[in-house]
């Protein structure tokens, strides 16, 4: 067995694992603190991605300084949604599966949206240091993929010390494992929802972007991001955000490993088949929740 090429793949999955956990980290959020299946999460992921390709091309802004000007918006955005079409359905008999048909609709108008904009093409970010690489002896690191990398990490850690370490985020916490006594001490349960909603879009914002250092991407592309938020969020368990972090990388890592060594069409199978065998032994997922 060749070391190296276990190593680069090892090295690899992490960098996309990474990525996963970003992206995961929202929509798990919402499934546990509003038992919300965002299922348009991925497609302002996307959205995100698009919005920092515009700025690139249009400004030449970087896209990680792009997030100063798209997750502002995407919150604001997210926002209005949870005002006008998540609140009334909060209000449902089954609220999982109505919100599940509403935001696919919401996923699909965006994605239409996205195609009159910018067409069904491909895009790719193209910056600066694209084409360069890190080498440290027989590894090497593309400096997007770094990029990628770091944002994600820094964006997990970012929305974990909230959680634990801010009032507004223990007040969410506190929604999640007792609403009823949450309120008793006077948390507002629409505003805390409303703030999870919007810090979830924005994170799915920051993931898009990380996601498109990796990976060419077009307007449909959400569809294949959706299903390995589901895969994340149910391995790592719902409202956990360490654990949607580490189901990132175990995730990333098995399939950076697969890639390596299996045909391109048993992947998927290895990835999946993981998916049902956890769901038959561990239906809550690895990881207890932490909200």
């Amino acid at each position: 067995m060749n070391t190296v090429l276990v190593v680069r793949s090892l090295i690899s999955g992490i960098m996309m694992g990474s990525v996963y956990a970003l992206l995961g980290v929202g929509f798990s959020l919402t499934w546990g603190v509003m038992k919300v299946i965002n299922i348009s999460h991925a497609t302002f992921g996307l959205l995100g991605a698009f919005i920092a390709y515009t700025l690139l091309h249009a400004w030449s802004l970087d896209p990680i300084l792009s997030l100063a000007l798209s997750a502002p918006l995407l919150f604001f955005l997210a926002c209005l949604i949870y005002r006008f079409i998540i609140v009334p359905i909060t209000k449902a008999k089954e609220v999982i599966v109505a919100s599940m048909i509403v935001t696919f609709g919401i996923a699909i108008i965006l994605e239409n949206v996205m195609l009159l904009i910018w067409s069904p093409d491909p895009r790719l970010l193209t910056t600066s240091y694209t084409s360069k690489v890190l080498i440290l002896g027989p590894l090497y690191f593309q400096y997007p993929r770094l990029a990628g990398f770091l944002m994600s990490l820094a964006g997990v850690l970012v929305i974990h010390f909230f959680l634990k370490k801010t009032y507004m985020g223990k007040a969410v916490r506190a929604a999640w494992q007792q609403p009823d006594a949450a309120q008793l001490y006077g948390v507002n349960l629409q505003r805390i929802s409303m703030i999870t909603f919007g810090l979830a879009i924005s994170s799915a914002g920051a993931g898009g972007v990380a996601m498109a250092f990796l990976y060419a991407f077009e307007p449909h592309t959400h569809n294949l991001w959706l299903i390995y938020l589901f895969l994340v969020v149910i391995v790592g368990g719902v409202g956990n955000v360490l654990g949607t972090a580490l189901a990132g990388l175990i995730i990333g890592v098995i399939t950076g490993l697969s890639f390596a060594f299996l045909p391109y069409q048993w992947v998927n199978l290895l990835t999946f088949g993981l998916l049902m065998v956890i769901l038959v032994f561990r239906p809550q997922g690895l990881f207890q929740s932490e909200v």
